[in-house]
């Protein structure tokens, strides 16, 4: 079974990262083949972007991110305290340890300048919230060559533009690590189609 490292910064959104709770679950209970999704964080609770308080089932200290197959990072508000934990070392850490074995690195929005920030993006393609140049701005001067589209896969990397791609962010994710037939199962289940 595939397993996720859904990361829960400081700030997050919180639909950002319900949707991939529920898309994982129901890969376990419709799917065809189920993927084990798993909260991280660095602090025990986490205040999200719109006053939920969520606590992650492990600190990031706790697990072997080696028994992992990609990471996921919503994206966050910076007055909520997102880039405190986003742009902490020990994420970037783990984000350098996953590209270096081409495992799967999927943010959301603002998400991606985790990934931009740890050095990964440098050269590649991505995208960021495109409401704000600042923000697109950002990957720019960390090296990204920034895509105007909802989503943008560069290899191992998945990045998008706004909160409304998570749900596509997330059936991207459970293609790239399983197939096109489980998402469609999924999906099915789900009431997409």
């Amino acid at each position: 079974m595939k397993k996720v490292i859904l990361f829960l910064c400081q700030g997050l959104e919180e639909y950002e990262a319900s949707v991939f709770a529920d898309v994982m679950g129901w890969t376990t209970t419709y799917g065809l083949e189920p993927i084990e999704l798993v909260t991280v964080g660095i602090r025990e609770k986490v205040k999200c972007a719109w006053n939920f308080t969520i606590e992650p089932q492990y600190q990031l200290h706790e697990i072997d991110e080696n028994s992992f197959d990609a990471i996921v990072i919503p994206g966050g508000l910076s007055r909520a305290g997102f880039y405190d934990d986003a742009f902490d070392e020990r994420l970037l850490d783990v984000i350098r340890k996953f590209d270096s074995k081409n495992k799967i690195i999927a943010s959301v929005c603002v998400g991606a300048l985790s990934i931009a920030k740890s050095g990964v993006l440098q050269g590649r393609n991505g995208t960021t919230y495109h409401l704000s140049s600042k923000r697109q701005k950002q990957l720019v001067e960390m090296g990204v060559n920034v895509i105007q589209q909802p989503i943008v896969v560069d290899v191992n990397i998945i990045t998008s533009q706004s909160p409304a791609t998570a749900i596509n962010v997330a059936f991207t994710l459970v293609e790239r690590l399983t197939s096109k037939a489980n998402v469609a199962r999924i999906k099915e289940g789900m009431g997409f189609e």
